[in-house]
């Protein structure tokens, strides 16, 4: 049975854990990076094996596009269900069930099988991992206070980029040589293992509700808090998940077919494509922490959030765009590599800020539904991106990447204007209020 964490009373009112809860927090917030790590080792492998499944199973573009689109159709329903879920249910328990059928997901196409088989364990593992991003995030947050999150949130998302800068050279030797199927063997055993590990040393956060003082304020919000209709049509809402949905579609065209276009389109190595597509990730890994800093500096300096969160994530998607647009003013494989790399670290560099935006307009209540459901919108960006460059490439050939690349400046150009002009949590916190 776990202690109750010592707690402490700020001027703000706010109830921050200290002590061994403040060690537990930071342990429960390790363990669900590694879960995110995990969570995106799951989805970059097909990308990494793009070529050797095309040519095992024998398919077009189009068709692997597909494929991978597959992932994500039941992935943005899962993403609200179970985040509604989230706000009665315990996260421990919906994080370990998540990571169980991870690995249960893995092993059909593992065994054998063609086309259809491959399909339908993507379509499962899809729907098993729809809700990972935002209850990891629901269950990491409770730890914290509003002003303290930043840290925790980029860490969470850092898990994103971590997976893939570790699991691309390792899974790309796997598949090389032992076949892109036993990469799918190593992925289920690596699930299990952090399912293991999460069922001894998780637990829920107690912020807010560790106390007499947090339960009455606990009380005080649950008899007026907003509905989420309300909460979905606030400009902070639409304006993060706009932006965080452009943001998205960069890193699905990173996952499914970076890897095919430096090989095919830039001229890279097979060996060589698995040590360079963690460039983007690496640079999206540094961004990601720098954001962190300069939000939290920015917040504690008493500069509001639509500055300090709004304005900072424009800032990174407008940079990401920059350099996507630029990619035909250049040549040479190295310099388009550069401008890629820079384009999708910063553009795909975006979700710590939506997801610690949406947390503070949301009240404690509403949190998991609001996130869920901002999951859910902005991953259809994953569903729609890996079906429409698959289509581009088959009718331009080895210039559709280029063009892909391109039409993601375009959306993050997109995306930076929505964080700039809608996201305002102060305003959006008072009318909700009202």
């Amino acid at each position: 049975m776990t202690a109750a964490p010592t707690v402490s009373q700020h001027p703000a009112g706010s109830t921050v854990a200290t002590g061994s809860s403040s060690v537990r927090a930071w342990t429960v917030t390790a363990l669900l990076v590694v879960f995110m790590m995990v969570n995106f080792a799951d989805k970059s492998v097909l990308g990494l094996a793009a070529d050797e499944i095309r040519a095992d199973l024998h398919l077009s573009a189009t068709q692997f596009g597909l494929a991978n689109s597959a992932f994500f159709l039941l992935f943005s329903v899962a993403a609200v269900v179970v985040g509604l879920a989230a706000d009665r249910v315990s996260p421990k328990a919906l994080l370990l069930m998540m990571a169980v059928l991870w690995s249960v997901a893995q092993v059909p196409a593992a065994i054998g099988g063609g086309l259809a088989v491959l399909v339908v364990s993507r379509v499962f593992l899809g729907a098993a991992e729809g809700p990972a991003f935002p209850v990891a995030q629901q269950a990491a947050l409770a730890w914290f206070p509003n002003q303290r999150r930043n840290l925790p949130g980029a860490l969470i998302t850092l898990g994103v980029t971590l997976g893939v800068i570790v699991s691309a050279p390792g899974l790309s030797w796997v598949v090389q040589h032992h076949g892109w199927r036993a990469a799918l063997w190593v992925l289920a055993a690596v699930g299990l293992v952090w399912a293991a590990a999460w069922a001894v040393l998780g637990a829920d956060g107690r912020h807010r509700t560790a106390s007499p003082e947090g339960a009455a304020i606990a009380s005080v919000e649950a008899r007026s808090v907003p509905s989420y209709r309300r909460i979905f049509a606030s400009r902070t809402w639409i304006g993060a998940t706009l932006a965080y949905f452009t943001s998205y579609w960069s890193v699905a065209l990173m996952l499914v077919w970076l890897p095919s276009y430096l090989r095919n389109g830039l001229g890279y190595s097979a060996d060589q494509a698995g040590t360079v597509v963690v460039a983007p990730w690496t640079i999206g890994a540094v961004v990601l922490l720098a954001q962190a800093g300069i939000t939290g500096r920015l917040m504690r300096r008493g500069v509001s959030s639509r500055r300090a969160r709004g304005w900072v994530g424009g800032w990174l998607l407008a940079a990401g765009a920059a350099c996507c647009l630029a990619l035909p003013l250049v040549d040479g494989s190295t310099a388009k590599t550069v401008l890629i790399a820079l384009g999708f670290g910063l553009g795909g560099s975006y979700a710590t800020i939506a997801a610690t935006t949406i947390a503070e307009v949301a009240p404690p209540a509403r949190i998991g539904g609001a996130l869920g459901t901002m999951n859910a919108v902005v991953t259809a960006a994953g569903l729609a991106a890996p079906a429409v460059v698959g289509a581009m490439v088959d009718a331009q050939g080895n210039s559709g990447y280029q063009s892909a690349v391109l039409l993601s400046g375009v959306l993050l150009a997109v995306g930076a204007a929505a964080s700039f002009l809608l996201i305002d949590p102060a305003r959006d916190i008072a009318r909700l209020s009202r």
